[in-house]
């Protein structure tokens, strides 16, 4: 029997900030993306990002972000989630 696939197409994250993540082309299911903007003693930044099929799954990573901010000695962290908006085409450009 043959498997139907999946469309293929471009998924777009616009965090409060305005910075614009896109993924894709993808078929996969993703439904959310999150951020954290980690702040390290040294003054720096280091960025870690991911994506997930739920907004459950998603806000399920807070508290993990919180542990490992105390493990690595951030000075702080912002741990933001994006809702993932489907768009067929790509776009045009990414800052």
């Amino acid at each position: 029997m043959a498997r139907k696939s999946r469309k293929k197409r471009y998924l777009t994250a616009t965090l409060p900030d305005g910075y614009v993540k896109t993924i894709g082309p993808t078929a996969d299911p993703f439904t959310h993306y999150w951020r954290i903007v980690a702040e390290l003693e040294n003054g720096k930044t280091e960025v870690f990002w991911g994506h997930t099929r739920s907004l459950a799954e998603a806000k399920k990573l807070k508290g993990p972000a919180g542990d490992g901010a105390r493990k690595r000695g951030w000075a702080g962290y912002r741990f933001e989630i994006a809702e993932l908006v489907e768009n067929e085409e790509p776009p045009e450009s990414q800052p």
